[in-house]
């Protein structure tokens, strides 16, 4: 049984691959997070996403399940399903479920975990 760990320190892996399939730690948006609105944080949360599914050799259209974590799901719902909504490409939702959480950091508003395939030929 071969399990890959990428970025990985004491405490996690950013990237778990275990036949085929991908599972990535919680993913907040960039640094900059502390002067953005829950638009924003999706926007940057979803471009680290991309990132690390590129660096596993999938993509967003292969994602089978995602947890989005909210701070506040009554003021930051529609704005995360907005830009979730225009990121999305027609015909790959995956599996989701959105729900409210006190996260790590008080400045923090959303939060996603990620599961997908990887392709049998991708290069990792």
């Amino acid at each position: 049984m071969s399990i890959q760990r990428l970025h990985t320190d004491q405490r996690m892996s950013q990237i778990v691959i275990h036949q085929n399939t991908l599972y990535l730690t919680g993913q907040v948006a960039a640094d900059e997070y502390l002067v953005k609105d829950a638009s924003e944080q999706t926007r940057s949360t979803l471009s680290e996403i991309e990132k690390l599914l590129a660096q596993a050799g999938t993509d967003k259209t292969h994602i089978l399940s995602v947890t989005i974590y909210l701070k506040d799901i009554d003021a930051d719902f529609a704005a995360m399903n907005s830009v979730w909504d225009q990121w999305l490409s027609s015909g790959t939702a995956p599996a989701r479920a959105t729900v409210e959480a006190k996260l790590c950091e008080p400045e923090i508003l959303v939060e996603m975990s990620v599961i997908a395939a990887v392709p049998k030929d991708a290069p990792v």
